[in-house]
């Protein structure tokens, strides 16, 4: 839909990256080619945990096309173990294994060669001895010490001993006093108890990870293209393992095809790389295939919860408590042991519940690391509120709208504090689940499913409702790494506009969104902006786009950047126009006269006069570029609800998601055709985790049994209904726009509405609760009386 200036906001403008895109023309890192540009290849381990004896690399070094080869011990002497951002404690970890190996995968030899098959081949002809050790695997025999303790330093295989938030908690983390938590649940009129089991998953972007790393010895800087989600944080780790300035280090992201939070880290592959480019003075690409995606690539998720819920007869929550035991793999990456704390953030959703207690546990085992995934801790802890709030209308025999809305937080209460200490911003919640209802027709799909029943079919609705913490930061959450965003706004003489950003996008559209933003704030053409990104020798400052942060901190500080802009063109234009700054707006590709159309100069020749300015106003210097940073006083809450219908065949199990109904509220819209391909998005990677997807790692050998797409199940469109989706605008006060992000929301709400609605299809078989993925055997199993 066209839009004329002034009025962008809030329209479906077509994506502008688009085109190029679908067209063939951009360009991936797998695109660079460089002159002298060697590839490698990394030896994996096969084994889960073991000692490595020997490493025979003759084989490989004699081959055609091999210029050298690298052991974990040379890499080892050339860059140090990998850093993380976490204050937790956590064990050195090397970008290739020099004495031990923890996962099947993890790099243990590197081939440098003139192309990647030569480089695949001489790596699978490296030998390696290792004496192999039990694998660790299940979490809670871990936390025992069981089979054996991975670390000698980590008592227990325990990374994270226990971490309790909420109510009786001191400042220290401490757990103070429990009379609270032991009152409510004594005096409860029903407890509701269940172990939940939220498990482990692959990213799996449509573009696989990849770097090429060019160190120019004469110069003594590096460049490195990487498909990176925050390209300004790559370029602080690279440096910081290199030893060199950030000045001589730069990171370009250019098209980036998907991370969903996987492409945050810094790996060790891209460690690896720029070391070997540094030291043999040649440009060197790593790409990663598919196999290496689902061994190496940060997995999510894979969280235990036992949830105790404490309510009245009348359906009001008095308290609820949950105990976490997060497996975050063989070692912590960037945020590894972050994550899990926002499982605990979580807690009490969108309810007013007085007593929370939450004690996260997170251990060790010999599988690939966790750390962010699209919700990143946000939608295990809505999964387990929302199963269990259904888990207390199904006890009350209530409706389980009823049950959430006897207690939703109110209007009035917001700003809202929590029990376990976040603050809200604002919320509708009954307004929303209102028009959540009607849009389903609630209670004729109530009826139409005991209709279905009474002919015999296997039907059930769910419902779940949703807030998340998004907007990250204040800096005060990540101190280590902080959590601002920086943006640059130039008036170039033509009056044309160029903007840059810290935020750096892999599939977002912020070229559009941010465009769309500015148009209307300068009062000119889309068309006449550009927006950079991605490029830390473009774009001087940054932290990167994860969290749904994108538009309400990197938007937000593009707008400082375009109001101090504004501001010096008043200066100009007041000159122009002998008449006062503050007396002038901006409109139409003009600047003039508040409230008097036909009165101004165009935008165009106030720029151009900025750079010829004669004579220059007082205490003015000439140009229009200006930059700012800027940080939120706190996260942002975006909410909404779903509502699912399927349907199980009795005879085969297979489940069909019959209807998806959506009303989301992430404040202020800026570009509504975006955000209804983000909801779609998140939405197809939750109903994944609640039906086909789960990372499965085989009990006593630890090989990784779903390593390819054979056995690891992602959604396709035919298994979608149509997406009936709406929205409520609920504005957040903490930022001049509005917004509250969206990006991850369809993938909080949708899996446990999915799994209510299982679990209420499957109640006629007294089914209280079934674990995630929904299998279709698993599903016939309960069905014909088997053990599921």
């Amino acid at each position: 839909m066209a839009a004329t200036p002034g009025q962008l906001v809030g329209q479906r403008v077509r994506r502008r990256e688009d085109p190029r895109l679908v067209q063939g023309h951009g360009t991936y890192v797998d695109d660079v080619k460089l002159p002298g540009m060697l590839h490698l290849a990394f030896r994996r381990s096969d084994v889960a945990h073991g000692v490595i004896r020997s490493i025979d690399t003759s084989a490989a070094e004699a081959m055609d096309g091999v210029e050298a080869v690298y052991t974990g011990a040379q890499i080892a002497d050339m860059v140090p173990p990998m850093p993380v951002a976490t204050p937790f404690p956590a064990p050195d970890h090397h970008s290739v294994a020099p004495e031990r190996v923890r996962y099947v995968g993890e790099p243990i030899a590197v081939v440098v060669a003139t192309d990647r098959y030569k480089a695949a081949d001489a790596a699978a002809a490296i030998e390696v001895d290792i004496e192999e050790l039990p694998a660790v695997i299940d979490p809670e025999r871990a936390m025992a010490g069981e089979p054996t303790t991975i670390y000698d330093d980590f008592e227990n295989n325990l990374a994270v001993p226990l971490a309790p938030a909420g109510t009786g908690v001191g400042a220290d983390g401490s757990i103070e006093d429990n009379s609270a938590l032991d009152e409510a649940f004594e005096n409860a009129d029903v407890v509701i108890s269940q172990r939940m089991m939220n498990q482990r998953l692959v990213p799996n972007a449509m573009e696989p990870r990849g770097i090429v790393a060019h160190y120019e010895p004469g110069k003594e800087e590096l460049t490195a293209w990487s498909t990176t989600q925050n390209p300004h944080i790559a370029r602080t780790l690279l440096a910081a393992i290199l030893g060199m300035g950030q000045h001589e280090v730069r990171v370009i992201a250019p098209d980036v095809g998907g991370g969903f939070g996987s492409k945050i880290n810094v790996y060790g592959e891209d460690f690896a790389a720029a070391a070997i480019s540094r030291d043999i003075g040649r440009p060197v690409k790593w790409i990663e295939d598919r196999s290496e995606a689902f061994m190496t690539t940060i997995h999510g998720r894979d969280v235990i919860g036992y949830i105790d819920l404490a309510a009245t007869g009348e359906g009001k929550v008095t308290a609820v408590k949950m105990r976490l035991i997060a497996d975050i793999g063989a070692y912590e990456m960037v945020l590894t042991a972050a994550i899990p704390t926002l499982v605990a953030f979580m807690i009490s959703g969108v309810y007013d519940i007085p007593v929370v207690r939450a004690e996260l546990t997170e251990v060790f085992t010999n599988k690939m690391p966790t750390d962010a995934y699209r919700g990143a801790g946000r939608p295990e802890g809505i999964y387990f509120l929302e199963r269990a709030m259904d888990m207390l209308a199904s006890e009350l025999g209530m409706d389980p709208a009823d049950v959430r809305r006897v207690n939703f937080i109110q209007p009035d209460q917001f700003p809202y504090t929590t029990a376990g200490g976040m603050v809200y911003d604002s919320g509708e919640y009954e307004r929303l689940l209102d028009q959540a209802l009607e849009n389903a027709g609630w209670e004729q799909m109530k009826a139409d499913r005991d209709a279905a029943r009474a002919e015999g079919r296997i039907v059930g609705l769910g419902m779940s409702f949703y807030t998340e913490i998004c907007g990250f930061g204040p800096s005060a959450a990540m101190p280590t790494v902080g959590l601002w965003e920086h943006a640059s706004v130039s008036v170039e003489r033509d009056g044309k506009v160029r903007a840059s950003s810290g935020a750096s996008s892999h599939g977002q559209g912020h070229e559009t969104t941010f465009a769309q933003m500015l148009a209307d704030d300068l009062g000119i053409p889309m068309d006449d902006i550009s927006i950079i990104h991605g490029d830390t020798g473009q774009v001087r400052e940054g932290t990167g786009t994860f969290g749904s942060r994108s538009q309400v901190v990197g938007g937000t500080a593009l707008l400082m950047a375009s109001g101090k802009v504004k501001d010096k063109m008043r200066t100009f234009a007041a000159q122009m126009l002998e008449t006062q700054p503050g007396d002038l707006s901006f409109r139409d590709g003009m600047i003039g006269p508040t409230g008097q159309e036909d009165t101004g100069v165009a935008f165009a020749e106030v720029a151009g006069f900025a750079y010829i300015p004669i004579p220059l106003p007082p205490d003015t210097e000439p140009g229009l570029s200006e930059e700012a940073f800027w940080e939120p006083e706190g996260f942002t809450w975006p909410f909404g609800c779903y509502i699912t219908q399927v349907e199980i065949d009795r005879d085969t199990g297979e489940l069909e998601l019959q209807r998806f109904v959506g009303v989301d509220d992430c404040g202020n819209v800026i570009n509504p055709l975006i955000v209804a391909g983000q909801i779609h998005g998140g939405i197809a990677q939750g109903v994944g985790q609640a039906l086909t997807e789960e990372a499965v790692y085989d009990e006593g050998s630890g090989q990784l049994l779903t390593a390819s797409f054979m056995d690891y199940q992602i959604p396709r469109a035919r298994d979608f209904p149509r997406f009936e989706l709406d929205h409520t605008v609920t504005p957040s006060p903490l930022n001049p726009m509005g917004v509250k992000g969206i990006g991850e929301a369809g993938t909080i709400g949708s899996t446990p509405s999915l799994v209510n609605a299982a679990t209420d299809a499957l109640s006629e078989f007294g089914v209280r609760h079934v674990d995630m993925m929904l299998r279709p055997e698993k599903l016939w199993q309960i069905i014909h009386g088997g053990d599921a």
